[in-house]
């Protein structure tokens, strides 16, 4: 182990949220780790780990605090693991996705021109990909087809890489939907909470339930990244790699898993045309009370399937997923009835029902 006084700097912007709290403490064992953030950690910080504020929709915030880096720790970066981003499932365009994801990734790089950066990783999201159907896993060479304002603010983000990147090289990680034992998945907790509330909607699907999305552990998400900050030097610039498990669960496995797993029971879903659910999806939107999880414009995606192969991040990083989804499901579930009040603030999900 480095000591303080010769430990490689990393960077992690976004560094106070979820995955960036989890990786700063995880590279903090070896390297000196600096989260750029405009909120400050929650938890108290390990040895060898600072908070510097930074606003990436500021020229003046960037340039400043990215000179106050330099001046404190020098020009040499080992690693910037950029997971900082605009992100909301309302589906409506906000001007933040290009502010904060596209132009202060630009920000970013631009400034990172004067040092001596190792490797620049960019969390981008496996929805910048085209579906795919069961069995055809996609890989990193799949078509490009973002669905939605988040995915579509990804792939302008991987451009201004591509024209900006400079000196700087630069790795993308297209990351599937990462959870964890306690749900930290809006598209998994909201189904749960449907299931676990016994809802109407809870017992009806707009799409095909055979078909599903990748996911990811959020341990194996920041190994990934650990492991892209460790082999900066092994792994070239421009790589592009899928982080997931390739084990699919489908929809309607999902339902019959926390049917049974929250209830005891078989959960039976039914089909319904996709115009009826938009409907009913409209009429919960504008209604007064709870803000519903369920927009119109995801019925137009609840078709959609997403499998991958992650052949090239087990070949270039070493990565395989040491989790998997199917064996998480009873922790989160257990999560969820032994303590439903702790698991709904958690998740964001409001109050649970008493």
């Amino acid at each position: 182990m480095q000591s303080p006084q010769t430990r490689d700097i990393v960077l992690i912007t976004g560094g106070a949220g979820l995955i960036g709290d989890k990786l700063l403490r995880r590279l903090a064992g070896n390297y000196h780790v600096v989260a750029l953030d405009v909120k400050e950690p929650v938890q108290e910080l390990p040895e060898h780990a600072e908070w510097q504020y930074v606003d990436l929709t500021s020229d003046d915030s960037v340039q400043r605090t990215l000179r106050q880096i330099r001046e404190h720790h020098g020009e040499r970066i080992a690693a910037v693991a950029h997971l900082a981003a605009y992100y909301d499932f309302a589906g409506e365009p906000s001007p933040l996705y290009e502010k904060v994801t596209v132009q202060g990734t630009r920000r970013m790089l631009q400034n990172l021109q004067d040092l001596q950066v190792g490797t620049f990783i960019f969390s981008s999201t496996m929805l910048v990909h085209a579906p795919s159907e069961p069995g055809q896993p996609i890989d990193e060479d799949w078509p490009l087809e973002p669905k939605w304002d988040y995915p579509k603010s990804k792939v302008r983000t991987e451009q201004v890489i591509r024209e900006h990147a400079g000196q700087v090289p630069c790795v993308i990680l297209r990351i599937a939907g990462a959870y964890d034992e306690k749900g930290h998945s809006p598209p998994l907790t909201q189904q749960m909470k449907r299931i676990y509330e016994r809802r109407l909607v809870s017992r009806v699907y707009p799409g095909d339930t055979s078909r599903g999305q990748a996911f990811v552990h959020l341990d194996d998400a920041v190994e990934a990244l650990r492991l892209c900050v460790e082999k900066r030097e092994q792994v070239p610039s421009g790589t592009i790699l899928l982080i997931g498990e390739e084990e699919t669960l489908s929809y309607g496995q999902l339902q019959e898993s926390f049917g049974e797993l929250l209830h005891g029971e078989k959960w039976t879903t039914t089909h319904i045309p996709k115009m009826v659910a938009k409907t009913g999806a409209w009429v919960q939107d504008i209604a007064p009370g709870e803000d519903p999880f369920i927009k119109p414009w995801m019925i137009d995606l609840a078709d959609d399937h997403y499998e991958l192969s992650t052949e090239r991040a087990r070949r270039v990083l070493g990565w395989q997923p040491a989790h998997s989804l199917r064996q998480t499901l009873p922790a989160m579930a257990e999560s969820l009835k032994s303590d439903p009040a702790g698991f709904y603030k958690a998740n964001k999900l409001g109050k649970p029902p008493k």
